[in-house]
């Protein structure tokens, strides 16, 4: 059975992914644009994220606007939309069921088997959470690339990787290595038997005193 301090790595580096997935999920800089107009002083940042789009001035004021119409946005946004708050779902489950399912933990002490059965499930809630991330993330990305270099796009208007694309792979990669390492508690056949034989050892002790009772009668 797999170590109780590589479900405990494995927990922290999922916990860490997920909670990087909410920030990326919240940063308005999925992706950032700066240009320059007639004047240096007018010289604006633009930022796009899932939720709203913020421009950024040379005075330092930051202005954001939240997307009003969902059916208005493109497809690639809505899409991201949706399997990031999957993915925050699926990670919020798997933090609740790995911690029942971590040998570290008190809860089903009584029955290891089921108890590492319980961790794998977690595992697997990770691993979901953290292809849910990847793949918005890297959609959203090839959307973005798309449009650079697409000739009909004007030039100040197009717009580069932001930071909550990079924090969002990160967050992704973090939460399938931590879901691996506890999916690898899947307990071994030989260990499910003995778990087995310990269950059935108790029926077997009481045989040997029915027959001692029959034959004194």
């Amino acid at each position: 059975m797999v170590s109780a301090g590589l479900q405990l790595v494995g927990y922290f580096l999922a916990l860490a992914g997920w909670v990087g997935a909410i920030c990326a999920s919240a940063l308005p800089q999925w992706k950032q644009s700066s240009y320059a107009g007639d004047a240096i002083i007018t010289a604006v940042g633009l930022y796009e994220g899932l939720w709203m789009s913020c421009a950024s001035q040379s005075t330092g004021q930051v202005q954001c606007k939240l997307h009003e119409s969902l059916l208005s946005l493109d497809v690639h946004i809505q899409t991201s939309r949706a399997l990031m708050v999957v993915s925050i779902l699926l990670g919020f489950v798997g933090v609740i069921v790995s911690v029942i399912g971590m040998k570290c933990t008190k809860v089903g002490d009584e029955n290891p088997v089921m108890k590492s059965w319980i961790a794998v499930l977690g595992g697997v809630f990770f691993l979901l959470a953290g292809l849910c991330t990847m793949t918005a993330v890297s959609w959203y990305a090839v959307r973005v690339t798309y449009e650079f270099f697409n000739p009909n796009t004007p030039v100040n208007a197009r717009y580069e990787f932001g930071s909550a694309l990079f924090v969002g792979w990160s967050a992704a990669s973090l939460t399938l290595l931590g879901g691996a390492f506890l999916a690898c508690s899947c307990p071994k056949p030989e260990e499910r038997g003995q778990q087995y034989y310990r269950q059935s050892q108790p029926s077997t002790a009481r045989e040997p005193t029915e027959k001692r009772g029959d034959q004194s009668v």
